[in-house]
């Protein structure tokens, strides 16, 4: 196993074992978010992200971290709702079902990375963290345009192609975050 891939791993657990811990106190509450709601979501994280990258302070104490991992897991959470779509009354899911569900999406993301990094040579090492954030932001202002058009494209990847890459992009951050000692 690479370096990179041990990496994302123990990433992947820190997100996952977070998201499930959440899942105990709250359930499954976010099956009533539409994709639009789940973006906004992202948006807002990635947006104090960048904020307190150009101001160099923040006022709230939680670190960028949490933020990072806020974006993995919404990102998670938009795959999932894309696939089975919306619940208007906010149906509980059985927790192994949203666990498993939760695997398959964040190991698509791996899968893809790896790919990724055979192609580019791991790039993402020697970007700044101002970079993936705004490739994150970037991200994101696709998938509104893409909702805005009602999930048509005519030659581009659709949401869950971008909702992947912005889970790869915040690994990435958190991967570096850890490799700084943050």
């Amino acid at each position: 196993m690479s370096n990179t891939s041990r990496q994302f791993e123990q990433v992947i657990e820190q997100c996952r074992s977070l998201f499930l811990k959440k899942m105990k106190d709250y359930g499954t509450a976010w099956r009533v978010l539409r994709i639009s709601s789940i973006t906004d979501q992202i948006f807002i994280k990635a947006n104090r992200i960048r904020s307190i990258e150009e101001k160099g302070t923040q006022k709230v104490a939680e670190d960028i971290r949490s933020e990072y991992i806020g974006m993995v897991n919404y990102s998670v959470i938009g795959l999932i709702q894309l696939s089975l779509g919306v619940s208007s009354e906010g149906n509980e899911m059985d927790p192994l079902e949203v666990e498993k569900l939760y695997n398959k999406y964040i190991y698509e993301a791996k899968s893809l990375m790896e790919d990724k990094n055979h192609d580019y040579g791991e790039a993402w090492r020697e970007m700044r963290l101002s970079s993936l954030t705004d490739l994150i932001l970037m991200k994101l202002l696709r998938i509104k345009q893409i909702e805005d058009n009602k999930g048509k494209t005519l030659v581009s990847e659709g949401i869950d192609a971008n909702y992947h890459d912005i889970i790869n992009y915040s690994i990435f951050a958190l991967i570096r975050l850890n490799e700084a000692g943050k």
